[in-house]
């Protein structure tokens, strides 16, 4: 038996993942836990909720798995402000003080911070390099004996996409394109000239894209990046200002795109959707070259994915809708947090190889790896708190829950295991009427309280996936975009250039641009078909999901759907919920009629602190 702790810290979204034997006992990001979005910092959280969860101290481990090689990346840093000397003396001074003192020896400040944790003797620590635990999380936990496996990110040490092989427990490196000619800094770099945040607004813009035309693809090909057939690129630097370390574009950017970068929070205008279009096109335009190229390298008929550009799900409907390989699988922490699982996962290998294939499925658990509660520990958060609500059977509390959705009410689901990864799976969600043509709006303005472009996910029953959605293959992690099936539709044109014919808008005239094109109604399922007649699918089955496909079957049952919007329990600018606590703030903040603790029901209009107005009187301690 070999057991790993992994880590990811230190720049966005750190992580920690134990894995006992090849097998995955817990995983999870430590913004759950601090509260503080994206929180790149030692994840002692974390760390600790996975030692608890397996029952273990430090000195039950037999190694700790660091998910990067930080002399090495140090040497990447120190090369790029050498080369960009003097212009980048700014970024030199604000920076290296940080690296001089402990980033170049990260492995070391891991060993003091889990010390400081008292949790036993701290076991050797290793590290492996980026794009190896990238793979490593992609392949070692996929359903298949062997696969092509591609990760493709912001950049590691200096590695921005790689090729593997994965074949009989490990990974093989194949071929690599190196800083500064990254897909994941070109994406960011749009992200940024666009208004949002790097490193969490990218998609954001993916979003964003079907509401443009790709009017400035020929200009990003001809002036910013040479993309060869087999989908290698160059970047021409001389465009890009993330060298010098403080922002990603400038004055080259700006004449080139038609002016200054968009302000946060300003509105939008055609050029950020023509923008976004374009960059998008360009970037399926290389994953698909890539991928052709995994095939022929590699001989494989399976691809896995994994790298922060792996959660660009709208590329990799593309790969799948090409059918280039016959099935893929891409890890649901697909970004830095999935590199901790993967460091512990090398760290840590089954020595009578990968059970879990054998038996047919992937190793992810559901992506089911962070804290649960039981029912009887958030009756008593609640009885102690003074909050009226009710304990059912499961099968009662479905078919409630169903009731509930089908009468146009939102409901927040928090059950079971908490997701690891970027994605509410329906485990800590908000759920609603995807037939509900308002429920798109009234989510994001009034629950979400996020920007309106921002389209929804559908959840579907995998038995029903082909009704309504035209997908090559199952979708548990909600990591694939596909189009709207034939018989859902409902008139009302898609975007340009997705390939979808459409007349004029309802009612007849000129077609209607930009945002305005969320007022027409496409489909049977509104609240979920964005404006390209496109989805973000989220397939459910029986085995990989009992309690979700329950809820879903109910749902169906009484409305004849099997189609349920589903978003991350959540609000714009915080993580996902983590705890009852968590949940029920939520719910008190926002324009949730519902709540299911697990097995606890609660409805707004009944709890003390509700008041007619929709104020939330926080007077009640929760913890």
């Amino acid at each position: 038996m070999t057991a790993a702790l992994g880590i990811s810290a230190y720049y966005h979204d750190s992580a920690a993942a134990l894995v006992d034997s090849g097998s995955i006992v817990a995983a999870a990001q430590e913004e759950r836990f601090s509260r503080r979005r994206h929180d790149p910092s030692f994840p002692a959280n974390a760390v600790r909720y996975c030692l608890t969860e397996a029952g273990a101290k430090l000195d039950d481990l037999d190694r700790i798995a660091y998910y990067e090689d930080p002399g090495l990346k140090f040497r990447r840093v120190w090369w790029t402000q050498v080369g960009t000397a003097p212009r980048g003396y700014g970024t030199f001074r604000r920076v290296f003080p940080e690296w001089l003192a402990w980033k170049r020896r990260a492995t070391d400040t891991v060993r003091e911070q889990l010390r400081g944790l008292d949790l036993g003797a701290v076991p050797p620590v290793v590290y492996y390099r980026h794009h190896e635990s990238h793979a490593a999380s992609a392949f070692l936990p996929s359903p298949y004996e062997s696969a092509a496996v591609l990760c493709v990110d912001g950049v590691g040490e200096w590695t921005t996409t790689s090729l593997w092989r994965g074949v009989e427990g490990r990974v093989e490196p194949l071929a690599e394109l190196r800083f500064p000619h990254s897909l994941g800094l070109l994406y960011s770099a749009f992200t940024y000239f666009c208004g949002f945040k790097v490193d969490s607004g990218e998609y954001k813009l993916m979003g964003l894209a079907p509401y443009g035309k790709p009017t400035y693809a020929p200009l990003i090909r001809e002036r910013l990046v040479d993309v060869k057939p087999d989908g290698s690129f160059r970047l021409d630097t001389r465009y890009f200002e993330f060298l010098l370390g403080q922002v990603m574009t400038g004055r080259a950017f700006e004449k080139l795109f038609d002016g200054p970068r968009r302000e946060p929070e300003s509105p939008l205008t055609e050029r950020e959707f023509d923008l976004a279009a374009s960059v998008q096109q360009v970037t399926e335009e290389i994953m698909l070259g890539l991928a052709r190229t995994a095939r022929e390298r590699t001989g494989e008929s399976r691809l896995c994915l994994a790298g922060g550009v792996a959660l660009n799900c709208v590329a990799n409907g593309r790969i799948v809708e090409e059918g280039i390989f016959d099935e893929v699988w891409v890890q649901p922490a697909a970004g830095d947090a999935g590199g901790a699982l993967g460091a512990a996962m090398l760290a840590a290998p089954e020595a009578g190889g990968r059970a879990h294939v054998r038996a047919g499925r992937d190793a992810m658990r559901g992506a089911r790896l962070g804290p649960g509660f039981t029912d009887d520990r958030i009756q008593a958060f609640l009885e102690e708190a003074g909050l009226p609500h009710t304990r059912l059977e499961p099968e009662e509390l479905s078919r409630e829950v169903a009731a509930e959705l089908a009468e146009g009410r939102v409901v927040g689901w928090f059950q079971d295991r908490m997701e690891f990864g970027p994605r509410a799976l329906g485990c800590r969600s908000i759920l609603g009427d995807a037939r509900d043509p308002a429920m798109q709006s009234a989510m994001n303005q009034k629950i979400k309280f996020r920007e309106s472009f921002r389209p929804f996910a559908p959840i579907v029953l995998a038995e029903d996936t082909e009704e309504y959605f035209q997908l090559r293959q199952p979708s548990p992690y909600m990591l694939l975009v596909a189009r709207l099936a034939e018989a859902q539709r409902r008139g009302g044109p898609a975007a340009e250039g997705s390939g979808e014919e459409g007349g004029g808008e309802e009612g007849g005239g000129e077609e209607a641009k930009g945002l305005d094109r969320l007022r027409t109604t496409r489909s049977a399922i509104p609240a979920v078909t964005h404006v390209d007649l496109s989805a973000r699918v989220q397939t459910v089955d029986r085995d990989g999901h009992p309690g979700l496909h329950r809820l879903l079957s109910d749902f169906k049952a009484l409305t004849g759907c099997a189609v349920l919007v589903n978003t991350s329990f959540n609000v714009r600018g915080e993580p996902i919920v983590a705890t009852p606590q968590d949940a029920y703030r939520c719910f008190m903040r926002t324009n949730i009629d519902t709540l299911a603790l697990g097995g606890l029901l609660l409805r707004k209009s009944e709890q003390p602190q509700w008041t007619e107005s929709g104020d939330w009187r926080d007077e009640i301690p929760l913890d």
